[in-house]
């Protein structure tokens, strides 16, 4: 028996406003931090829409220079509806680029990983469908935002 073999379907791109870090120390695993989502939009060929100041990123920097990325915050659809979005993942790369994207320069996405893996969940039946779709995205760190495409697995 042949399995299908899953496709990704663009559903939007994430473009997610934020405060300063706030630094917590080390914790048991790494150094622990929180960044504030403030807000944004929400533009693609499925959803758009905008970002709520509401969430966080609660991330944790390991020694090898690991980013585990723990976020959860919400949009607002164009027509009304509120959709929570849950999106895990990991950003690394080489030293040099990580410092690069600490000092918020201006680095090319392809330079460094930043992957994830998001819920999304709502109770307006107009988007059930994100209710029973597992998402996985592709970002990059700017200075005082993120990006993240989400693409639906098909």
């Amino acid at each position: 028996m042949d399995l299908p073999t899953p496709t990704l379907e663009p559903v939007c791109s994430l473009y997610v406003n934020l405060d300063p870090i706030r630094e917590m120390g080390a914790g048991r695993a790494g150094q622990r931090r929180i960044i504030p989502i403030v807000g944004g939009r929400v533009e693609g060929p499925r959803l758009s829409g905008k970002l709520l100041n509401v969430g966080a990123d609660w991330q944790t920097i390991f020694e090898s220079g690991l980013a585990e990325l723990d976020t959860r915050y919400a949009m607002e659809t164009h027509d009304g509806a509120v959709i929570e979005i849950v999106n895990y993942g990991f950003r690394h790369g080489p030293v040099d680029v990580m410092q690069a994207i600490a000092r918020g320069d201006d680095v090319d996405p392809s330079s460094y990983y930043m992957r994830t893996h998001a819920r999304l969940e709502t109770g307006d039946t107009r988007y059930d469908w994100v209710n029973r779709t597992l998402f996985v995205g592709v970002g990059a760190r700017l200075k005082q935002s993120v990006k993240v495409d989400l693409f639906s697995v098909e």
